[in-house]
């Protein structure tokens, strides 16, 4: 499978969200999207981040960035909601399954995948793997998504920058998860 192209220019910025090129340079000057300046001072922006912004933001993620089918990181220990979920978004998604999050970040930095769900994730652990998947240059570009028929709250950290997803809706959960990743092309 061809790799994507790893960086891209404010003009690539603007085409993918179909606004002009000083809006980019706008949002970049207000830190609005990551960027960093070449030594002749243009703006460019690594992949992850702009799949972060495009996603945050709404926008259609362009078929150029992400390579074939998007690929979720499941962390569960529940085997017959895993293989429920797996069963139901195995032909529009990649699903890699986990039951330890400290192991699913570790594979998840070999590949950087397109969004994580997280069911079997306790309290405790809950911030520290949130702050992993936000602040590596490998996942940073992912969704944080989580599921909501858990017992018990998680932390607030988690709840602000997760998505919800409808465990018992398994329907409702793949339609959520392809508007969220910005994957639905038609071809769904």
């Amino acid at each position: 499978m061809k790799r994507s192209k790893e960086l891209f220019t404010a003009s690539d910025v603007a085409r993918f969200c179909q606004v002009d090129l000083k809006t980019i340079h706008n949002w970049a000057d207000r830190g609005e999207i990551r960027h960093f300046r070449t030594p002749g001072r243009h703006l460019r922006f690594q992949r992850g981040d702009v799949l972060d912004f495009l996603r945050r933001y709404g926008y259609p993620v362009p078929a150029g960035l992400v390579d074939g089918v998007p690929r979720l990181v499941l962390v569960e220990d529940d085997a017959g909601l895993t293989e429920a979920i797996v069963d139901r978004l195995g032909e529009a998604f990649r699903v890699d399954v986990y039951q330890c999050p400290y192991r699913a970040l570790l594979a998840a930095g070999a590949a950087a995948p397109d969004g994580f769900v997280f069911g079997a994730l306790g309290e405790s652990d809950a911030s520290s793997v949130l702050r992993a998947v936000t602040q590596s240059e490998t996942t940073r570009g992912a969704r944080v998504f989580r599921l909501g028929s858990r017992t018990g709250p998680l932390s607030g950290d988690v709840e602000n920058a997760a998505i919800v997803l409808a465990a018992d809706d398994l329907h409702s959960m793949a339609r959520t998860l392809t508007e969220a990743l910005g994957t639905d092309r038609g071809s769904r």
